[in-house]
């Protein structure tokens, strides 16, 4: 199937090519780099002077524009660097790489010499967003740390469910629905020390850019969004050291040339210490993390390219003498750029991805010791054709294997307790790709695909089966879910396959220009997700399990269709959207109520299978130059799943019909605002506003055997108090080139509720109260920034 489809393709390409390629056309290619470092850039517009015939660079920092002008200008533009002209006289095809300078800023006025071009106008993409590090540095945040999580967050439709919690929520997806890619790695786990912090070292961060909607061909595997940060090369013209020290946690980075201007390297590492401090104080509670990330490349020629790079990363948390545990991610990837041409450029990445907790109880006469793991091995081929100026061609493939390990029990320190594995599951991914751009016009563009993906649930593994194919039924006796019964089991060897799925995964674009300062965006997608988070709580943790489909769990499926409109103002200093969007999602899987999951090996008994459906108006005002930069983002959404009965008198959860998501938020205000007072001052604030959480709260008690047994009607119909913040934080420059970063997170010491639970009374057994959990209020931070 797969070779079948790639033929397809290269005949796509070949009879797209004689349709598209005159004899008088030439293409000018080649590769735009930072100046001072040598960094590749992502994302740079090239244009012909006195037209919009253009293309960007990808995210290797190539570009490839053909063209039937003899001669011409062309226009290098990028934020926050000079603009660069090269006048160009075509009778062959040329390579051309072109290095930026840093943008210039006079004493007294701060002036971007770059032309901002319009390219939110121009681009066919939509709820996407791309943020550059300069951006994220300068964006206040807890502990003073430079996050890309944080940063997202404060952009329209992103949200996290509260303080504290692992993972972002997109457009009403759960955080499970997000892909997270770092330099093409998946992580499953993004964040650091229960989300204070993310996994992304600002100091090795190039550029980061998330998808909502109108998702790329090439991406697959989640319903929300995608997530693609990608990490520094190296210096490849001088060795640079940079590094942090701050109140919580401190960074070093070292890079440099290899062979100057042909392979250069990266390593950086970073070190919480607030467990060393708690130790010296006699503090048995503790939690730290640690992270590295490296990468190295080698220029072979002008055609090839390679790129080694990795990320290694470890939690840990103790409480007391009594449990203890650690999870981290570990990620590598091998990477070959090719340039089969001047208009065929082709990356190809072995991938490899583990994720694994270990979490141990001691201290309690039956200490024991939990481990799981998510193991991934990928193999990835993506091709682009420039075929013109107005048409490009994307094409590829994948594979991915998995293997699930759930859980791992076994005692320590010689207790009795009994040591107990959950199968392991193992399956394989794997999907083809076209996507075609197309200008038709000065006024239209459209990008449009297929992706058409599938899996495979494999063996080695024993599967129950159960009477009427129902692994949970609905006792109407006691009102509660059960165990199905199991009617027999079915024995599969390894490689044999438990159960197969596929899916046509459509993507369509478009984009219709008003006029040269405002366009109308249209997009259409359809995903779906083959493997899934098993967790029943608002927030994600450490300790969830990832399983894949199988035998009673169906992949998820979401389309989602989107419409914005994209205006800018006053010579591009103003930048303005409006979106809305709808999306429906099938088989999406809710729990019982007392589900017990994660020791579990028949986790299909715990699990029903729903709809769900969000939609949602999005806002977004960005002030892009001058001294005083930020935006403004609202969004009103609602995001809700509904569960039926699996029988007649079966209610379902909610009787059946819809509800809120753990995700939801109708009302999410973000303000961002930086003020650069001079080169050596920067001030930035921001605000947050966003309505409660949903949340289950007891209706009525009842008291069975001295034992008080609370009572719920309806899932998520209430919901914590509103959530609300306002930080800030100060970037002074020192005469020796560092800078310090002054912030306050939270500065009028709002306790935002973390968690609410109902307990009796101490004084008064007979009265039930909430008591709330509030993480932090007020949090200064100081950080000192060097650079040798």
């Amino acid at each position: 199937m797969i070779k079948n489809i790639i033929i397809i393709s290269i005949i796509m390409l070949l009879g797209l090519s004689s349709v598209f390629i005159a004899q008088d056309r030439y293409t000018i290619s080649g590769y735009v780099k930072d100046a001072e470092n040598g960094e590749e850039l992502i994302g740079v517009n090239i244009f012909i002077k006195g037209t919009t015939v253009g293309t960007t660079t990808n995210s290797y920092g190539f570009y490839s524009l053909t063209t039937s002008d003899r001669n011409f200008t062309i226009v290098f533009s990028y934020i926050g660097y000079q603009s660069k002209e090269e006048r160009i006289s075509l009778n062959e095809n040329v390579t051309l790489d072109v290095e930026l300078e840093l943008t210039s800023i006079e004493t007294g006025e701060v002036e971007v010499v770059a032309e901002a071009p319009d390219v939110n106008i121009n681009s066919v993409e939509m709820s996407t967003a791309q943020l550059d590090i300069n951006t994220i540095k300068t964006t206040p945040v807890v502990l003073g740390e430079v996050d890309v999580l944080k940063t997202i967050q404060l952009l329209p439709g992103i949200t996290s469910a509260r303080d504290g919690a692992n993972g972002f929520n997109v457009r009403g997806g759960a955080s499970d629905q997000n892909l997270v890619l770092l330099d093409e790695a998946t992580i499953y786990n993004s964040a650091h020390l229960f989300g204070f912090f993310s996994v992304f070292n600002g100091d090795v961060v190039k550029d980061s850019k998330i998808y909502k909607g109108g998702i790329p061909s090439k991406y697959g595997g989640r319903l929300s969004s995608v997530l693609d940060v990608r990490q520094r090369d190296g210096n490849n013209k001088k060795f640079e050291v940079n590094g942090g020290i701050g109140l919580i946690s401190s960074r070093l980075s070292v890079e440099g040339p290899i062979v100057k201007d042909k392979s250069s390297f990266i390593i950086a590492a970073r070190r919480s210490y607030a467990d060393i401090f708690l130790k010296l104080a006699d503090q048995d509670n503790m939690a730290y993390f640690y992270d590295v990330n490296f990468k190295g490349n080698y220029i072979f020629d002008k055609s090839n390219k390679m790129y080694l790079s990795g990320y290694f990363g470890r939690d840990g948390f103790e409480f007391g003498n009594l449990f203890s545990n650690t999870w981290g991610n570990a990620a590598l990837n091998l990477r070959w750029n090719h340039l089969f041409s001047e208009k065929l450029f082709s990356n190809t990445s072995l991938i490899y991805s583990d994720y694994d907790y270990v979490f141990d109880i001691i201290g309690t006469g039956a200490d024991l010791r939990r481990e799981a793991h998510v193991i991934s091995f990928k193999i990835k081929s993506d091709f682009s054709y420039f075929i013109n100026e107005a048409n490009i061609l994307d094409f590829g493939f994948n594979a991915i294997s998995y293997d699930f390990q759930p859980g791992k029990v076994t005692p320590l320190n010689g207790s009795n307790v009994n040591a107990v594995e959950l199968d392991r599951k193992s399956a394989i991914e794997s999907a083809v790709y076209l996507s075609y751009e197309q200008k038709l016009g000065e006024a239209l563009s459209l990008k449009y695909g297929l992706r058409f993906s599938q899996f495979w649930r494999l063996g080695d593994q024993v599967i129950n089966q159960y009477r009427n194919d129902m692994p949970v039924v609905y006792n109407e006796r006691l009102g509660r879910y059960e165990d199905g019964e199991v009617t027999g089991t079915v024995n599969y060897d390894n490689w044999d396959t438990i159960d197969f799925f596929y899916a046509l995964e459509p993507r369509f674009s478009a984009r219709f220009k008003l006029n040269p300062q405002s366009s109308v965006k249209l997009s259409y997608n359809r995903t779906v997700q083959y493997i899934h988070l098993i967790a029943n709580s608002a927030t994600a943790s450490p300790f969830d399990v990832w399983a894949p489909s199988g035998n009673h769990i169906n992949p998820q499926k979401a389309d989602q269709v989107a419409l914005g409109y994209f205006r800018n103002f006053n010579n591009n200093e103003f930048e303005f959207s409006a979106e809305v969007y709808y999306k429906w999602i099938q088989d999406r899987l809710d729990y019982v109520d007392g589900a017990q999951l994660l020791t579990n090996n028949n986790i299909e008994t715990e699990l029903l299978s729903g709809s769900g459906r969000s939609y949602g108006l999005e806002l977004f005002f960005r002030k892009t130059m001058g001294r005083l930069t930020g935006w403004l983002s609202y969004t009103w959404s609602k995001a809700e799943q509904r569960v039926a009965g699996i029988s007649a008198n079966d209610p379902g959860i909610n009787n059946g019909i819809y509800y809120p998501t753990n995700f939801d938020k109708t009302h999410d205000v973000s303000l961002t605002l930086m003020y650069e007072f001079s080169q050596k001052l920067t001030l930035s604030t921001n605000f947050i506003f966003a309505t409660g959480t949903p949340i289950t709260y007891p209706v009525s008690r009842y008291q069975f055997a001295g034992v008080v047994i609370p009572q719920y009607e309806g899932r998520n119909q209430q919901r914590i108090d509103s959530y609300h913040r306002l930080d800030f934080s100060a970037t002074i420059k020192d005469f020796w080139g560092g800078d310090w970063v002054i912030g306050i997170y939270n500065i009028y010491n709002n306790f935002n509720a973390y968690s609410i639970v109902f307990r009796q009374n101490e004084d008064n057994p007979a009265q039930t109260e909430a008591v709330k959990t509030s993480l932090y209020g007020l949090v200064p931070s100081i950080t000192y920034n060097f650079s040798l």
